[in-house]
């Protein structure tokens, strides 16, 4: 577990002993709790409406009519110049295959 100190405005101080109070844990269980779920929040995946899915195909159509067509050679060339990152370390098959299911449950 790693330490961390941090300044408070009085007020936000204030507010986070009575929302940890109203819990009934400390301080520290408050905080912790809620950078969790912010940070949860952040990287929740939605669903979209039908609508949405509907309107994202159109946009996408409409823009590959926009494009034209490309050569294979076009395509490779601005493939390459892509900008290569880095996964991050908490991405591994395992959760990458779980969200794969989530997104596609299979049909029984």
């Amino acid at each position: 577990m790693s330490r961390l100190t941090l300044r408070l405005p009085e007020t936000l101080h204030s507010q986070l002993m009575n929302a940890a109070d109203g819990e009934g844990v400390s301080l520290n269980q408050y905080i912790v709790f809620a950078l969790t779920r912010q940070v949860t929040l952040a990287y929740t995946v939605q669903p979209v409406s039908d609508q949405q899915v509907r309107e994202q195909r159109a946009a996408y159509t409409a823009l590959l009519q926009t494009l034209g067509s490309a050569s294979h050679d076009e395509i490779r060339a601005v493939l390459d110049e892509r900008e290569e990152v880095e996964a991050e370390r908490e991405l591994t098959p395992e959760v990458v295959q779980r969200l794969r299911e989530t997104l596609h449950p299979r049909k029984a």
